[in-house]
């Protein structure tokens, strides 16, 4: 993807963000962006599948994010820079496919719309979670 790609989701993200609601020439734009990925982001989020691990009294934070297999796992992940899935590995940093994975991408979407299950913790329990990625 490009970085001009990258500009306009970061527009789009920050608009939905300052409405909390996504419109229709917004959602389209996504989905050009992102196809299949943000169907199945928008699936996550439907579920609140998205929790904002924020430490305290830091304030630093990770997003822990359900998968769509039965198995629900957690990946942890920064949206605009990793995830802890395979997706992530194969299809961004291998092959340079995508933007983002659609735990990422459900991270983006939860936190634009304002939909994060909030969980606090301490800092070494966040420093614990970051230090098993």
């Amino acid at each position: 993807m490009s970085s001009v790609s990258l500009l306009v989701a970061e527009t789009i993200w920050s608009e939905i963000q300052s409405t909390h609601s996504v419109t229709d020439d917004q959602l389209s734009i996504l989905h050009i962006l992102f196809g299949k990925n943000l169907e199945r982001a928008t699936r996550i989020v439907d579920q609140r599948g998205v929790k904002k691990i924020l430490g305290e009294p830091s304030g630093r934070s990770i997003f822990q994010v359900i998968g769509e297999s039965r198995r629900k796992e957690e990946y942890l992940c920064f949206p605009e820079h990793y995830c802890a899935c395979y997706s992530f590995f194969y299809d961004i940093v291998n092959r340079g496919e995508q933007l983002c994975c659609k735990h990422q991408l459900a991270a983006r979407v939860a936190v634009s719309l304002g939909t994060c299950v909030d969980v606090k913790v301490s800092d070494e329990q966040l420093a614990h979670l970051l230090a098993n990625l």
